[in-house]
Formats: structure tokens, sequence, C-alpha cells
């Protein structure tokens, strides 16, 4: 039988990289997914790459209004919400010195303010029982220069992420976290010296990690499935690291 069969899910950033891994592996575990992206050809893709089981829906998770229209149609298509992947997010590199209100506005917005509205707007509709899964890195905890108001903000979340586990523990509602490596996404590769060769630039990244590659976000899907099932029923508050040993060795 299939792991989330009659569930509906929201996967914010669902249009690449771990989101739309995400969104395709719950749809094929029977979950109708919502999908969230801010551009419209890249989650048109999306909608089409996941099938049936998906409903895209044009938004920006800085913007409290797409949110709201976004839980708005949930409503209006008679469904609830059994399962919340607040996934999108994004980052930029700036030393102290050089950082501006706008680009951390920008950062928290997206990461951090992003995510708690994404979650709050979701709890009337949300199924008692149901499961939320964040996503911060381990970037959080690296103190690599540059990545000072990136990594604050996904601290924050994982931050939340604990605080939301306590407040939401009378509705049998869990609250995880997952924490991603180096990850072969769109994101990662744009990253790359030569954009020619973005396999290569994954392999050099791969040399520094523990298991000696980068990640597929295929796996960090599987964490994710296994969160938003029964199989996770005994876990709550947890950040959940999924980085080839990155971060642990």
């Amino acid at each position: 039988m299939s792991k989330l069969a009659g569930k509906t899910a929201v996967v914010t950033g669902g249009s690449s990289g771990i989101g739309l891994a995400i969104a395709k592996r719950f749809a094929d575990e029977g979950a109708h997914v919502y999908v969230t992206g801010r551009r419209k050809p890249e989650l048109d893709a999306a909608v089409v790459a996941i099938g049936e089981n998906a409903t895209g829906v044009q938004a920006d998770v800085s913007d409290q209004t797409a949110l709201d229209a976004l839980y708005a149609g949930i409503t209006a298509d008679g469904r609830r919400v059994d399962v919340v992947v607040a996934n999108a997010g994004g980052g930029g590199l700036s030393r102290l010195e050089d950082a501006t209100q706008e680009y951390f506005d920008g950062i928290f917005g997206t990461n951090v303010a992003g995510t708690l509205f994404t979650v709050q707007k979701a709890l009337p509709l949300f199924n008692d029982g149901g499961s939320v899964i964040l996503l911060s890195s381990i970037g959080a905890d690296s103190g690599s220069e540059y990545f000072g108001v990136y990594a604050a903000a996904k601290a924050a979340v994982r931050s939340l992420g604990r605080t939301w586990a306590n407040e939401l523990k009378g509705r049998g509602i869990r609250v995880n976290t997952i924490s991603p490596g180096a990850i072969a996404t769109p994101a990662l590769a744009a990253a790359a010296p030569d954009a020619s060769d973005t396999e290569g630039f994954f392999t050099m990244i791969g040399t520094g990690v523990p298991l000696g590659r980068v990640g597929d976000p295929a796996e960090i899907a599987s964490a994710a499935l296994f969160l938003a099932t029964a199989e996770s029923s005994y876990i709550t508050g947890t950040n959940l690291y999924v980085d080839g040993g990155s971060g642990q060795i």
C-alpha cells in the first residue's frame, strides 16, 4: 500500500532540486501534492514531471498574500493538509562588511519569515497527527566565510522547528528538520566556476565529503518521506543530517 495514500501535502519551492524530488516521491506514494514556485514556466514543467497528483501554485513564500491564496485554493478544493514541507529558501554570499539591509531582508524574508508563515497559515487546515518538515542546512553549523547571514537564517529555521514541535505536540503534529549537505541541484550547479563542467564541480566538492560524493535530491526525498509517515511516529523536534557525513566526521 502507498505510504501517503489519501494524504494532502504542501511542498514549497518545488519547481526544481530538492523540493521537486520530495514532491515527486510524495506523489508516487499516493499523496496529492500542492507545489509552489515563483517562476511559472518551471512550475508548470514540475507539475508535468510530478504527474496527475500535483497542483501547481505560483507563489513567493515571502509574500503572505500568496500564501493566503495557496491555502484558500486548498480549501476550495475541499482538502485539508496532512504534511507541509517548508523547503523554499535560498542564499547568497556576503562578508560582514559588505552585507546590506536588502541582502539581509531577502535571505531572512524567504528562509525564515517564509517558513514561519508557510506553517502558521497551514494550521487551520492541518489534520491532527500530521507532519511538518523544515529544510535547514549543514551551513548553519559551518562558520564558513561569506555565509554568515544565510547560516543564521538556516539556524533560525532549526530553532523554529524545535519550538513548534513543543507548541504543536498537543495536536499530535510532529515537526522535524532536515539539514542537507552538498546536493546535486541546479542551485549548486549554478555555483560552478565553469558552467560547462558541473559534473567536475560536483566531483571536486565530493572529495571533501566522507562518503566521497555529493548527494542526490532523491536521498533528501527519502528522508522527507520517512519523516512524513508513521514510520517516524516517535520522532519530533529532531534535526536529521543528510550530508554524507560532512558535519559529523
